[in-house]
């Protein structure tokens, strides 16, 4: 197997990339997914989650609101530690599990770790490659206001609470240009599966 690691910045379109390289054939083990799936009612962060921040975050149905507790997280950086000191080894946990079942599944095939804070954790430095979907700032404005339905200045607080998107760039061993024509994403996409596959021969 072949693992490489995959990130961007908000609105730059590394879910599309994913969905590209997926097609082309790699596995794609997405953090974002688990993410979602350690934190659900009954699970082990669930109940750390619940035991700091109190049962105000929970949905009726016993869920997180992930709305709510995202707020508060965006407002408060002790706060944001402390999640993601709950969140994380359970997200590396589920990770590991699913790297070992497609490596038994599939063991001629490159494996993806979409993990969109890959370069903040310092997951980056143990990938053999870093693939960076970007798109230059001006971009992840202009679609992170179309998509959301932000208005400026809300829309340049999410990015700046992000590590800016040039920074990432001096970290990724391939960079997939997702700025313009979609189709040419695709290609470039498939490109890299096609660069990468070839690292296993």
């Amino acid at each position: 197997m072949f693992i490489a690691g995959l990130t961007g910045g908000i609105a730059t379109g590394k879910s599309t990339v994913a969905g590209f390289l997926a097609q082309a054939g790699a596995v794609i083990i997405d953090a974002d997914k688990i993410a979602h799936s350690v934190v659900r009612k009954g699970q082990v962060a669930w109940e750390k989650i619940v035991a700091h921040f109190g049962e105000a975050v929970l949905n009726p149905d016993g869920e997180i609101n992930r709305v709510l507790l995202g707020d508060i997280i965006f407002k408060d950086k002790e706060q944001k530690a402390v999640l993601n000191g709950i969140v994380h080894p359970e997200v590396f946990k589920e990770m590991s599990r699913q790297i070992d079942a497609a490596s038994t599944a599939r063991p001629g095939e490159v494996i993806i770790l979409d993990v969109p804070l890959l370069i903040e954790s310092g997951m980056h430095s143990s990938m053999a490659e870093v693939i960076l979907v970007y798109a230059p700032q001006a971009v992840q404005l202009r679609r992170l206001m179309e998509r959301d339905g932000l208005n400026e200045t809300d829309a340049r607080a999410r990015i700046d609470s992000q590590m800016p998107i040039e920074d990432k760039r001096a970290h990724a061993s391939i960079l997939i240009d997702n700025s313009a024509d979609l189709n040419a994403t695709r290609a470039r996409s498939i490109e890299v599966y096609a660069q990468l596959k070839d690292k296993l021969r």
